[in-house]
């Protein structure tokens, strides 16, 4: 239980007082009525004495009384009636609220902090108000009148006779028949005359002169002066004299009981009239008006009452509220005691004090002794019951019987001069003057009595007291008998069917308990005695059961939560709407991020009703906003009723105040960071066959890998406009703002270009809602041209659309734990700064529907007419946190967030705004093909735009053709087959030879220093003009890798007028092809043997190529016709083709392979042009009967990209790790003996069945050739993977790389050639030596001085090669030192003399070659690549 005031005992000798009645005459009244107070109250704030007081007890034994009080009442002939108790006890409980700001006990326990209320006044005033209530019963003599106060005033004519009248009326009520009530302890009650005076207005001789009288009479111990009202009322004001009375007067007095008469109570029979009061639990006001009674009320249900007040929770609770609010208006303002000073207070006191040690004691302690005497007589004992109490209690009790045993006698009655009822009598009036030794042996023995009778409700009455006298006992006690209790109440409730008794039994009996600390057993007594009858009482009886729980050693918090949650719903059925809700927030605390989400709803269901009935809409609003924001696990049915709940409580809510800022609504969810800003217009659907650039959209997903491409294409871009520096104020362009962008500048959106913002709503309901008028909200700062900054702020978005123009959605609806996005676009139409602040809408539901699927889901769905149920208008922020900042120590050491201010543009002047159009564009290619498709530029603007450029990663994909209008072919006509490329027709006698023509490369946009990736669009006057739209060719080729590429052009382009804010615009797109296989080709150069001078100086090359067709006919294609191959280069061209074969057909079908060997040829010095020079020679050997220029486009174009993307792929270099540079270069110069810069150009056409049509495409593949002897490919080589090496943990010795040039390099320096008749005729049997003449033939095929030495001398080392070849020999000089100058050819003469027929080999001489200016000699043998045979044959 809860903390109380008073302690257990302090509240029981409060509760149990000796009654006194007061009778009063008219006149005595009228006095007291000056100060607004009856007799009894004036005497309330007095009644407790100030002093310890004695009596003796039966055997004379002095016995002390501390802090005696008294209970005055005014005699009442009726017994209040029940509805009058229950309305009183209600306005108690509700009139009883926690003090505001009072601080609450924090307790904790395990994980909870719970923040307590550790009193509750409302039950303390409640239990003393129900105890105060009690009705005067037979079997009990507690609250029955000891003594009767006669008062009459001395203003009176004859105030002597009065008090004759007075007592003649007191006597009457008493013995009289007709009255049942009020009931009176013994018939001889003690009288005590009381005489009035006025001091004000009375005459005080006359006062003293009739008191005078009345103690010649009644004796100085019965009769009393007492003066009050020393001033008059009209002096109140004057001086502030306290008023005591305050603190007791009930607002609702029960006296008043006119509102809750249910008709005159007529008892006719005694036993009747016993039986009735017993279960009529009237409300005897005047017994209890003594204690300090702070009456509320509520609709508390008495038992068997036959009158129809009290049926269960009658309508009395309704009115409680309202009626305690009446009267409180009534009494306002009210003094009490204005004309009493504060002398006058203390001769009240001192006239109690009096009347209790002079009148009231000696009267107890003489009856008292009566009684015990007349047991004694009675029962024929030899000793008084005090002396004779520890023979009863040692031994020989009386075995007792079970309570179920014991038939149903409560409607026994005794006469009132029966023993028992006399020791009853006896044990109450000890019990009254506090001693419970005597109380506790009395009530023991009347306890037996009764049990032996079978007088259950008599016995249950002396087992309570008894209870509570063996606890209240001074001394060492007994222990406290809880079984007492259990009995009693058990027989109250059960036996007797009284719950008002069985009540009171529990209330003490918990007190009792609670002051043992045994929190267990009280719950369980209170818990037991809840239910369906009164809500009151079990609402508070569960909350004092829920304090037990958190009060004890070990608090049980989820015990006191779910019996706070019971009393919660209990008072909410006895109307006490605020109780309950504070109950309910009590156990929220406990049941609270618990993951216990249907009791959380459940609470916070009912704080929002019962807030929202006590017009507390802000909680209301926010218990009902719980509801709908944590992630709900209720049904669909049950959601629906907790939105339509928030939605009617929000309403009222924005009625209150129709003017105010706009509410923050709960739903749906809105994910701010996911929030997303797109500026810009909407990307046009593709028309046909125009297809608009894919630039960016909403609809494109984040890729951190592309937007990085594209940033890096647009910095390329950037730089090649700013001559290769890209300024510091650059920012990449952003489109599309989100949470992975960089969002900390404030973005820059173009006038008249509409801003579309993306919301991500998310509804956690399993209930559709339907949002209406969704808009967004904003801010705007307009810069005005004339210097002013006028603020605008548009909270409403249908307010001056001249500024911003903003579109309202009117229906969004978002089904069941849906996630949908709000695309919400503004039009800004002035500059200035614009600030984004959140979205507002009416938030309802449909009646009715849970989800809507599709369109026929819902009746009118399609006219978008949805019958809403209800809705309000609302907002919702748009609040995007920044990222974490962790640059600085200080930031990584704490939590810091930058800006995002993706919300807030500035809005700049105009801008030129293109559009790109692609027509005719493929989405497959075979790899390498060549296809025309045409682009169209549009200003949609009206700015021209001037500087268009486009920039790709792989510029090889696509050109727009060369740099002049000659090279680039005219558009070809409507036919499907019509060339790509610029063609010649040729006669037949050109075929195998070249046909030479030439092209610079800069022509192609491939000039020195250019970036080949940032391609010029040739736009006619460079400028297209606001509305202007252009077309032009566009060829792309298919890429050499089989697959899907995506390929990006990012075009660029400015406005014609600089603008400070926004440099440049850019647009994107995105094409997707996919090629599949179509020829590989192979091609390798090699020294031709011949070093016949007659195509110039220079020596020739063999050019071998194998092209093969890999295309496996997914595409259609049936076969592929060789019908070109083309050189381009500075320094080589091929000459002819030197195909053996006969057969000039090129067709290759499916998987064949096509051999081709050219023949190369140095250029002429004229058309060979310097290092430095962009000028490439194309020779075209012509398979067909057209021949393609190559050196026009798009042939050259395609073959200059490839070369340059070629170029740029990074080349192996020799380390070189020696001293001289001279090294360096020798070994440079070695190696470029072996170079050579020949590109081959393989021209085809495919030719593809489609739809029964056959088509013709076209295509081309490069083969860069750059190493004599090495294999070049068309298509990429995969590399293989490196093999995996063992760790080495140690650290490499430092070795020089040796600088010597490769055996492969070396052996190109000096080329050898052999010149000797193939056979030669020698007549042996004549001579037998045969001489044969050789000629050696030296070139140097490089730039530098070559020294050379010829050894003769043979030697062959493996034996095989002797049986092979036999042996010859060289005659003459065997060996020769020469040195040949740069590319110098040296022919040597020599002589083979041999001895037998046979074939020889003639390779045998070794050349040893070193730079003449080298100190380092790099020797080694000129292997000829293939043995120089002869045959020698006799004759």
């Amino acid at each position: 239980m809860a903390q109380c005031v008073q302690s257990v005992q302090e509240l029981i000798p409060d509760s149990f007082v000796p009654c006194v009645a007061a009778l009063c005459s008219d006149e005595a009244e009228r006095l007291t009525r000056l100060n607004h107070l009856s007799f009894a109250e004036l005497l309330k704030p007095f009644s407790r004495l100030t002093s310890e007081v004695h009596m003796r007890d039966p055997n004379n034994q002095l016995h002390v009384i501390k802090n005696l009080k008294i209970a005055v009442s005014n005699i009442v002939t009726q017994p209040p009636q029940p509805g009058a108790i229950r309305k009183l006890l209600n306005d108690v409980v509700s009139g009883s609220q926690p003090a505001e700001g009072l601080v609450a006990n924090v307790i904790t326990a395990g994980d909870y902090d719970l923040n307590i209320s550790a009193t509750t006044p409302w039950f303390e005033s409640y239990r003393e108000t129900f105890l105060q209530s009690m009705p005067a019963l037979d079997h009990e003599f507690l609250n029955h009148y000891l003594a009767c106060m006669l008062v009459a005033s001395s203003s009176e004519a004859e105030p002597v006779e009065q008090f004759s009248k007075l007592s003649q009326e007191q006597h009457r009520i008493q013995h009289n028949s007709d009255y049942s009530y009020p009931k009176w302890f013994i018939p001889n009650t003690l009288k005590y005359y009381v005489l009035l005076h006025d001091v004000s207005a009375g005459d005080e001789q006359r006062a003293e002169s009739i008191y005078e009288e009345m103690k010649q009479k009644y004796g100085t111990q019965g009769c009393y002066l007492l003066k009050i009202n020393s001033r008059t009322s009209n002096r109140a004001s004057d001086e502030q004299i306290p008023d005591p009375w305050s603190q007791y007067l009930q607002k609702n007095s029960i006296q008043n009981q006119e509102s809750y008469e249910d008709g005159p109570c007529t008892i006719t029979s005694n036993k009747n009239s016993d039986n009735n009061l017993l279960s009529l639990d009237g409300l005897d006001n005047e017994v209890k008006d003594g204690l300090p009674n702070n009456f509320r009320a509520h609709p508390l249900q008495l038992e068997q009452s036959s009158d129809p007040s009290n049926s269960i929770d009658g309508p009395d609770h309704l009115r409680s509220a309202s009626s305690l609010h009446e009267t409180k208006k009534g009494n306002t303002g009210i003094i009490h005691g204005a004309c009493l000073t504060l002398t006058d207070h203390d001769r009240i006191r001192q006239f109690i004090q009096e009347f209790t040690f002079r009148g009231l004691l000696p009267h107890i302690e003489k009856t008292i002794r009566q009684l015990n005497d007349q047991l004694i007589s009675r029962k024929g004992l030899s000793r008084s019951l005090f002396s004779a109490t520890k023979k009863w209690f040692s031994g020989s009790k009386v075995p007792e019987k079970s309570i179920n045993d014991l038939k149903n006698t409560s409607g026994l009655l005794y006469p009132p001069e029966a023993p028992e009822l006399q020791i009853r009598k006896m044990a109450d009036l000890c019990f009254l003057v506090q001693h419970y030794d005597l109380a506790y042996s009395c009530y023991h023995t009347a306890k037996k009595d009764f049990l032996n009778d079978q007088a259950m409700l008599y016995a249950a009455g002396a087992l309570e007291m008894a209870a509570v006298s063996a606890f209240l006992q001074p001394g060492a006690p007994r222990p406290y008998p809880a079984h007492y209790m259990d009995t009693a109440i058990q027989t109250y409730r059960d036996i007797c069917k009284n719950m008002v008794l069985a009540e009171r039994c529990v209330l003490l009996s918990a007190e009792l308990l609670k002051s043992q600390s045994k929190y267990s057993e009280a719950a369980a007594l209170l818990i037991r005695l809840t239910s369906e009858d009164s809500d009151l009482r079990s609402a508070l009886l569960l909350e004092q059961a829920a304090h037990c729980f958190i009060n004890m050693k070990s608090p049980m918090v989820r015990k006191y939560a779910f019996h706070m949650i019971l009393a919660g719903h209990r008072f909410s059925k006895a109307g006490q709407k605020k109780h309950a809700l504070r109950c309910y927030c009590q156990a929220m605390q406990v049941y609270k991020g618990k993951g216990w989400s249907l009791a959380e709803d459940h609470i916070n269901f009912t704080i929002g009703r019962q807030s929202y009935t006590l017009r507390q809409l802000d909680n209301a609003v926010s218990a009902f906003r719980h509801i709908l924001i944590n992630e709900s696990k209720q049904s669909a049915a049950q959601q629906g009723a907790f939105l339509r709940e928030y939605l009617y409580v929000y309403k009222n809510v924005s009625q209150l105040s129709p003017d105010g800022p706009l509410p923050q609504l709960p739903l749906p969810y809105i994910n701010s960071s996911a929030t997303r800003v797109f500026f810009g217009h909407d990307r046009r659907p593709a028309d046909g066959e125009k297809q608009a650039a894919t630039h960016v959209s909403l609809d494109q997903e984040y890729d951190s890998e592309s937007s990085q491409q594209w940033r890096e294409l647009e910095e390329q871009v950037v730089s090649v406009v700013n001559k290769g520096v890209i300024p510091s104020n650059f920012h990449p362009t952003q489109y599309c703002l989100n949470s992975y962008s960089d969002n900390s500048r404030f973005p820059l959106a173009v006038v008249e270009e509409p801003i579309t913002v993306e919301v991500a709503f998310r509804n956690p309901l399993k209930v559709l809602l339907l949002l209406t008028d969704l808009s967004l909200l904003w801010k705007f700062h307009p810069k005005d041209f004339s210097g002013k900054d006028n603020e605008e702020v548009k909270q409403l978005v249908t307010s001056e659309p001249e500024m911003i123009g903003a579109e309202v959605i009117s229906e969004f609806l978002i089904n069941g734990e849906e996630s949908k996005v709000a695309r919400l676009k503004l039009f800004p139409h002035h500059i200035g700064e614009l600030h984004i602040l959140g979205v507002v809408y009416n938030l309802g539901t449909i009646q009715g529907s849970m989800t809507v699927d599709g369109i026929g889901a819902l009746p009118g769905c399609h006219t978008g007419k949805y019958s809403l149920s209800m809705s309000v208008r609302g907002k919702q922020d748009l609040e995007i946190q920044g990222p974490r900042l962790n640059n600085t120590k200080e930031e990584k050491t704490s939590v810091k967030y930058g800006p995002d201010r993706r919300l807030d543009p500035i809005i700049t002047e105009e801008m030129p705004l293109l559009e790109v159009f692609f027509i005719h564009f493929p989405t497959g290619l075979l790899c390498g093909e060549i296809r025309k498709a045409y682009v169209e530029f549009v200003n949609v603007s009206k700015c021209p735009l001037t500087g268009l450029k486009v920039v790709s990663k792989r510029p090889e994909f696509f050109t727009f053709g060369g740099n002049t209008a000659v090279l680039t072919p005219l558009s070809p006509s409507a036919s499907e087959n019509c060339s790509a490329y610029k063609t010649v027709v040729t006669d037949a006698t050109s075929v195998c030879t070249a046909l030479i023509s030439s092209a610079s490369s800069v022509d192609f946009g491939i000039g020195t220093g250019s970036q080949p990736e940032v391609i010029p669009v040739p736009l006619p006057d460079t400028v297209l003009l606001p509305g202007a739209s252009v077309q032009l060719p566009m060829w792309l080729r298919g890429p050499d890798e089989e697959g899907v590429h995506e390929i990006n052009f990012l075009f660029y382009y400015e406005s014609v007028k600089k603008q400070p804010k926004i440099r440049h615009r850019i647009l994107r797109h995105t094409a997707i092809i996919c090629t599949s296989r179509s020829l590989n080709v192979r091609a390798t150069v090699c020294r031709s043997n011949s070093l016949e001078n007659e195509e110039g100086r220079g020596g020739n090359m063999l050019v071998f190529v194998d092209v093969e067709n890999t295309n496996t006919s997914e595409a259609g294609v049936k076969e592929f016709h060789i019908v070109q191959v083309s050189s381009s280069s500075k320094h080589w061209k091929l000459q002819k083709s030197v195909n053996l074969s006969e057969n000039k057909d090129t067709k290759l079908a499916s998987r064949e392979k096509g051999k081709f060997c050219f023949k190369a040829i140095r250029c002429e010095k004229e058309e060979a042009a310097t290092q430095s020079s962009e000028k490439y020679t194309f020779a075209d050997i012509i398979f067909g009967n057209e021949q393609i220029i190559s050196s026009a486009s798009p042939c050259a174009d395609f073959f200059y990209r490839s070369l340059s993307s070629e170029l740029k792929k990074p080349q192996a270099h020799l380390p070189v790790h020696t001293e001289k540079q001279s090294t360096e270069d020798a070994v440079r110069l070695i190696q470029k003996c072996s170079e050579v810069d020949l590109n081959i150009v393989i021209l085809w056409k495919a030719y593809v069945v489609e739809d029964s049509k056959q088509l013709i495409l076209e295509g081309q593949h490069h083969v860069i050739l750059r190493t004599i002897g090495k294999e070049a490919f068309s298509y990429p080589q995969k590399q293989e993977p490196p093999e995996m090496e063992l760790l080495k943990f140690f650290r490499p010795e430092n070795i020089t790389v040796s600088s010597r040039p490769s055996v492969e390099q070396l052996s190109s320096l000096i080329k050898t050639s052999l010149h000797y008749p193939e056979s030669f005729n020698h007549p042996f049997h004549q001579k037998s030596l045969c001489l044969v003449p050789v000629t050696l033939l030296l070139s140097n095929c490089s730039k530098a001085d070559v020294d050379v030495i010829v050894d003769l001398r043979h030697k062959t080392t493996s034996p095989e090669a002797l049986e092979i070849h036999g042996s010859f020999t060289w005659l003459g000089q065997t060996q020769y030192k020469l040195q040949l100058k740069s590319q110098e050819i040296h022919s040597l003469q020599l002589k083979a003399c041999f001895v037998h027929t046979g074939v020889y080999n003639l390779g045998t001489p070794r050349v040893f070659a070193k730079l003449s200016d080298q100190v380092t000699v790099f020797e080694t043998s000129q292997q000829n690549s293939m043995p120089a045979l002869i045959i020698i044959s006799n004759v």
